[in-house]
């Protein structure tokens, strides 16, 4: 029960986030909740200890400094924070967070330069009828939950818990 949980709900919260972040940019503060009470739920029958916990919750405690910082800097939104906070949390403070973080940045950087191209030929991406979002094309933001689903989903077979529930299946 608790490997299916770890097998589902963390990719299930971040392609739900990437697709609500693309449809209506913006992130249901549910996701990010359904992610850290699942960690939560999940973490004591993993065998993390006390310290492996402590260091899932620093990760989770720095990435959050971060995102909060960029948000007041209005480079990132609330809901972006919130979702990158509760994902990194599921990595801990281990190699696999800086991956994860590191596929944040490359898929957040393509999505970015992606998106700056269709809003530079708005007119021809409505002129053809490509299925594309109208907030998409007008809004001033960028749906960079799209990109942490991305570095997430990427990263997250070489996540502690993922490791664990594989070697559980064994």
């Amino acid at each position: 029960m608790v490997e299916a949980i770890i097998f589902v709900v963390f990719p299930i919260c971040l392609a739900l986030a990437a697709f609500t972040d693309f449809f209506e940019m913006t992130i249901p503060n549910r996701i990010p909740a359904i992610l850290l009470g699942a960690f939560l739920l999940v973490a004591p029958f993993v065998g993390l200890g006390w310290s492996d916990f402590t260091l899932h919750l620093s990760a989770g405690v720095l990435v959050f400094a971060a995102g909060f910082v960029l948000f007041a800097l209005n480079v990132m939104g609330g809901g972006d924070a919130k979702l990158l906070t509760a994902a990194a949390i599921w990595f801990g403070l281990t190699k696999s967070l800086v991956v994860f973080l590191a596929y944040v940045g490359y898929a957040g950087g393509a999505l970015t330069i992606l998106i700056l191209m269709l809003r530079a030929q708005a007119n021809l991406v409505i002129a053809l009828g490509l299925p594309v979002p109208h907030s998409i094309l007008s809004a001033k933001k960028i749906p960079y939950g799209i990109a942490i689903a991305i570095g997430g989903l990427s990263a997250y077979a070489q996540s502690p818990l993922m490791l664990q529930a594989l070697e559980s299946l064994r």
